[in-house]
């Protein structure tokens, strides 16, 4: 039975086992990770960035990037090759970017098990042959990019694989072999977009025709001198762009291209346009005439009469070097949806006055030479145009009416040009103008009356210009505008009523100015509207955190709040209270401040935060308070880049518990203790690059966490020891750390197995003593036991064998015990005291402690028994323990001294013992029991006539010690 419990007690340990296998493997499958090369966008787990790593191997970049991967970009590297099977294991992914490397070689299977993959970019790179089997696998390529290479040759074979690709982009290469290039395409059947821009193509002498469903062909920037190609060839093609060639009128006449939707021919020197409309293979209206040499009245106007009657969606004039255009110029151009004047010479543009009244919506006049924009009173109306961009001129006036031929303007750019002063009056009568660009000028001065009448405008921008205070309700008539941009100015004071009567601002931009106090008069009239407050760049400042400032107490609704990088000391302190009403604020950008403490109550009103920067701040902070962001419960992001933070308080991010990415680059962190990350639950993103972690016992608490964790450690593998560069942090071994205490469990197991094998020899050889001493402690314990004579129960314990029992009871009990009332003593007899159902070791040990004395019967009988040499063990235990005489010896036999040396704890008790002998002679007899009367009470007063009696019998009595 006891054999086979432990059989199934050992069946019954293999399920937990298991389950501890199966948590282990858990337990790896759940650990940190980080790239070597790369970064896993913590907003999307799919997306992996390996940029600027310069690399020379693919599979040091993305051997260990997960299988889940959809998009991987691996740009600014200097990766030479992509070998078989370099992305094999990422069977997932939809979009990979190895653009500017130098990659020279793609060998064949190199994106073998990619057949998910949609978008392939190669671009800039040092491509020169695509050789056949590259793009095996990629049945799902829709998108292939390798522009700017040194492609020389493309196998005819190669694109075959791409069954589904849809555009292809081999612009800047080498590619003037254009027979080549068809043959290599022909198979893609689905291919709409082609670009074939700056390859040096002559000819385009071919042996194939187009993919059927090319719908969009580039072939611009070539040397195309003679097309050499069936006049059927861009039958399909539906946008064609041959700009930038040599290609003649008579060599475009010969093609066909009445299917085409749009064609380019800017910049052929040889080619004349007006002489092809004489004969065009093309209708009119599907060509581009930007860049045609249309330079002056006269072909404008001969232009115009060819595009008569027909319907034009864009009139494109780009580039033609057109200097003047005098008044009704283009009146026979078709009534056309945009009209677009950029990059040529103009100087005015007279109200419009060369165009006819149409239902244009849109012109544009941009990279021309324009200096005023002069009054337009009486002029005739265009009521459909919408647009107008007059971008990148040099307009320094805007003139009062300037914009009455466009009533229903909708969009105005008049930025990027040399604006100094808008007249009273310059937008006068644009009601329905929502957007205004200004900004990119010189404008210095706003007056109330510069915006008058522009009730429904939404935007304004006036960036990057001179304005250096902004006056009382100059935005007065503005109470339909949302957007405010007046970053980059010079912008010293605000007054109380500048922002008087905007009832809808909802996003300020005050950043890159001058402001170097702000108060909450500043924003009075928005404290209802404003959301989005940018005041960065400017010259805040404060000096003292015990100060108290509320500017923004006002701006409830304000979720976006930018404060960084004052100029030129940055705000060195916050004071009291200075974020105390933004209950709303959801994004505040502190970094770049250079600031020297952080209150531990700084954060405290902003509880609905989720994004905070600090970054760049290090001017002297560091360490932060315990409780610097025990409010912040609901931020995601925290970054504190290079704030010379030196250690992290326990219990910093304790609060932080939706906190997903972490930034702690390039702080003086030298130990961190991993305890502040365990409230941190929701934390995926952390970054310790560049911070001089030592690869000592201090982190091997954090090292340890990182192995237990599932938060991605930024370039985890690249993290270095601040005591040896050489060495990395993952490499640190930390076993030498618990040294201590493996000493320890050393000395302890030592010691444990010692005892282990000591115990044992002990027991053996003391069992019976240590039984004794233990029940002697217990008794003690319940104070059973005392040395007074009162306390015993026995005046003797008999020790006897059953063989000898007829003597005890028939001889010595009558003597003993039952001799007289006075005189008798109380006996203790196994076989009528022992108490019933207890251990018979607990009876003799109980009843031999309980006797004034023990004495021992022996025979040779009593020797042969083992309960009986316990008895007189036990016994002999308590004479040396109280040191006295407890022990008395009766020899019923005369046992010879040979015979006793076989036992020898007999014989060592009889050395230090007086013992007595039955004598065999009546007359002795009386003497004997007077003797043991006189041993078992232990008086020293005995009655003379006892004493007479002893030892006048002493030849009758043999005593012996």
């Amino acid at each position: 039975m006891k054999y086979e419990l432990l059989a199934n007690s050992s069946g019954r340990m293999k399920l937990p086992l298991v389950i501890v296998q199966l948590a282990a493997l858990f337990v790896s499958s759940v650990t940190s990770y980080g790239f070597r090369n790369c970064i896993q966008k913590y907003e999307s787990y799919t997306t992996f960035v390996c940029m600027n790593r310069y690399e020379l191997s693919i599979d040091k970049v993305v051997s260990d990037i997960r299988s889940t991967a959809k998009v991987l970009i691996i740009s600014q590297n200097i990766i030479k090759i992509l070998p078989p099977g370099s992305f094999r294991h990422l069977s997932r992914l939809q979009s990979l970017n190895v653009s500017f490397n130098r990659l020279e070689t793609v060998q064949s299977g190199a994106f073998e098990n990619l057949e998910s993959l949609i978008s392939l970019d190669l671009s800039y790179n040092e491509i020169s042959m695509l050789s056949s089997g590259v793009l095996d696998g990629l049945r799902s390529l829709a998108h292939l990019y390798l522009q700017n290479n040194a492609l020389v040759f493309i196998y005819p074979n190669v694109f075959g694989p791409l069954i589904n690709l849809r555009s292809l982009n081999l612009s800047v290469n080498h590619l003037n072999n254009f027979s080549n290039v068809i043959h290599a395409i022909q198979p893609l059947n689905q291919l709409k977009n082609l670009s074939l821009c700056s390859n040096s193509i002559i000819h385009l002498v071919h042996s194939h025709s187009l993919p059927s469903n090319l719908s969009t062909l580039f072939l611009c920037k070539n040397d195309l001198q003679d097309l050499a190609c069936h006049q059927d060839f861009f039958i399909r093609v539906k946008y064609l762009d041959l700009s930038y060639n040599n290609i003649s009128t008579a060599d475009l006449q010969k093609v066909n291209l009445s299917y085409t939707n749009y064609l380019t021919v800017a910049s052929n020197p040889n080619f004349d346009i007006l002489k092809f409309l004489e004969n065009p293979t093309i209708p009119p209206e599907k060509i581009d005439y930007s860049g045609l040499n249309l330079s002056t009245s006269y072909k404008l106007r001969a232009l115009c009469s060819y595009l008569r009657g027909k319907e034009l969606s864009h009139l494109n004039l780009i580039r033609n070097n057109i200097r003047t255009l005098p008044k009704l110029t283009l009146e026979n151009c078709p009534s056309s949806v945009q009209v677009d004047l950029s990059l040529n010479r103009l100087y005015h543009i007279n109200c419009l006055k060369f165009l006819k009244p149409s239902n244009f919506s849109s012109l544009t006049i941009e990279h021309n030479l324009l200096k005023s924009l002069t009054s337009c009173d009486n002029v005739t109306i265009f009521p459909e145009l919408t647009t107008i961009s007059f971008r990148y001129n040099r307009i320094w006036t805007v003139q009062s009416n300037a914009f009455n031929f466009a009533p229903n303007l909708d969009v105005l750019n008049l930025n990027i040009n040399n604006i100094i002063f808008l007249n009273k009056n310059s937008f006068s009568g644009l009601r329905n103008l929502r957007m205004l660009r200004l900004d990119n000028n010189l404008i210095t001065d706003l007056y109330k009356n510069s915006f008058l009448g522009l009730s429904k405008l939404t935007t304004l921008n006036l960036r990057n210009n001179r304005v250096s205070v902004i006056f009382n309700r100059v935005f007065e008539s503005l109470e339909n505008l949302k957007i405010l941009d007046l970053g980059g100015n010079k912008i010293t004071h605000v007054e109380k009523e500048s922002f008087f009567g905007m009832r809808s601002l909802s996003k300020l931009y005050l950043d890159s100015n001058q402001i170097r106090q702000i108060t909450g008069e500043m924003f009075n009239f928005l404290e209802a509207t404003l959301q989005v407050l940018d005041l960065k760049s400017n010259k805040l400042r404060f000096l003292s955190s015990q100060l108290y400032a509320a500017p923004f107490s006002k701006l409830r609704n304000v979720y976006d709040l930018k404060l960084q990088n004052q100029q030129p000391y940055g705000l060195t302190a916050i004071p009291k209270g200075f974020f105390k009403g933004l209950d709303s604020l959801n994004a505040l950008y502190l970094g770049q401040n250079r600031l020297t403490r952080l209150a531990s109550n700084v954060f405290d009103e902003l509880q609905n935060l989720t994004y905070l920067s600090l970054a760049e701040d290090c001017n002297g902070v560091q360490n932060l308070s315990p409780e610097t962001f025990k409010n912040l419960v609901n931020l995601k992001f925290l970054d504190l880049e290079n704030m010379c933070i030196q250690s992290l308080s326990p219990g910093i991010f304790e609060n932080l518990i939706n906190l997903k990415r972490l930034q702690l680059t390039k702080n003086g962190l030298r130990q961190i203790n991993s305890s502040i990350f365990h409230n941190m639950t929701k934390l995926v993103y952390l970054d310790i690059y560049k911070c001089p972690l030592t690869c000592t016992c201090d982190n091997q608490d954090f090292k340890s966490w990182l192995n237990t964790s599932n938060i991605q450690i930024v370039y985890a593998y690249n993290i270095t020891c601040s005591n040896n560069r050489s060495d990395f942090f993952l490499d640190f071994d930390t076993q030498v750390c618990d040294r201590a205490i493996k000493q320890t469990l050393f000395g302890c197991s030592f010691t444990f197995l010692c005892l282990l094998m000591i115990i044992p020899i002990i027991l053996s050889k003391s069992y019976w003593r240590i039984k004794y001493n233990y029940f002697l402690f217990i008794s003690w314990l319940n104070e059973r036991w005392n040395s007074k004579k009162d306390i015993y129960k026995y005046d003797a314990f008999v020790s006897y064998n059953t063989r000898d029992e007829d003597w005890v009871y028939e001889t010595m009990l009558p003597m003993l015990e039952r001799c007289s009332p006075s005189k008798g003593l109380r006996l203790c007899l196994h076989h009528r005291d022992f108490q019933l159902g207890r251990y018979i070791v607990d009876n003799i040990v109980d009843s031999i402690h309980n006797s004034r004395k023990t004495v021992c019967v022996v025979s040779r009988s009593y020797l042969q028994s083992e309960w009986c040499s316990l008895e007189m063990q036990l016994a002999s235990y308590k004479l040396f323990d109280e040191l006295r005489d407890v022990l008395v010896l009766i020899f019923l036999e005369d046992i010879p001294l040979r015979e006793l040396s076989t036992y020898h704890r007999m014989r060592k008790v009889m050395l230090k013992k007086t013992y007595i002998t039955w004598p065999s002679e009546p007359e002795a007899q009386q003497l004997f029991w007077a003797k043991v009367r006189k041993a078992l009470r232990g008086d020293d007063k005995e009655d003379e006539d006892e004493d007479n009696l002893l030892f006048s019998n002493d030849e009758a009595l043999f005593i012996s010690s």
